[in-house]
């Protein structure tokens, strides 16, 4: 959504943007199925958080699928607390722009959700999401246990596989354990569907992702 002028690795935590203590105001509910978008959520759901580029699109994909429970979007994996949009994308927060999904693994299994993940975007582009340049684009899985991260590490491993046999480069896909979410403002949650015709710059590789059954057992 900025273009090729931003700046490719990361900030030290000395050179990152200071933030501020509160949190920057937000939305209280989803916009297309009005479940709140903070928790506590009700128990037996999961979370992880993902970012696959501009989280406008990305967003889109995870609320469309059967068995997650809300989504929202936000910065993750920076420094800066507190950031507002025009700090994360100046790239002096550190910050991803990711969803956060709350999913019942009741009816969704991690690996379907991760398998969306995958097909959603490519992973082998870096600190980039096709004509969006910035370390606020690169893919990355933050994970809140450690089932998760086992299955994030195994599907990077199956679809690393499958995109090198279409000749697709290395995965460049970061997996960390979740730290703190930052709420994005209001305008940016569940962005197109209050804007229909907004900006998608998501592009998949077309690749399968050989994993997942898309209905937990």
């Amino acid at each position: 959504m900025f273009g090729f002028r931003k700046k490719l690795s990361l900030p030290t935590p000395a050179e990152a943007l200071s933030g501020r203590m509160q949190a920057i105001p937000t939305a209280e509910r989803h916009f297309v199925n009005d479940r709140p978008l903070k928790g506590p959520f009700p128990e037996g759901l999961e979370t992880i958080v993902v970012g696959l580029g501009c989280f406008w699109g990305a967003e889109r994909k995870f609320w469309q699928l059967p068995g997650v429970f809300v989504t929202a979007v936000g910065y993750a994996a920076g420094v800066t607390p507190n950031p507002t949009y025009e700090e994360v994308c100046s790239g002096m927060t550190g910050h991803n722009e990711v969803v956060l999904v709350v999913y019942d693994p009741a009816q969704v299994s991690t690996e379907q959700v991760l398998a969306t993940f995958w097909e959603s975007h490519d992973p082998t582009q870096g600190m980039r999401q096709g004509n969006d340049v910035g370390t606020q684009y690169r893919s990355g899985i933050y994970v809140t246990s450690e089932a998760q991260r086992v299955a994030a590490e195994a599907s990077k491993a199956a679809y690393g596989k499958a995109l090198a046999a279409r000749g697709y480069g290395p995965v460049t896909t970061e997996i960390l354990s979740a730290g703190p979410f930052f709420y994005a403002e209001d305008y940016h949650q569940q962005y197109l569907a209050k804007n229909p015709h907004g900006y998608c710059g998501l592009g998949g590789t077309g690749v399968s992702c050989p994993i997942g059954t898309g209905v937990a057992a």
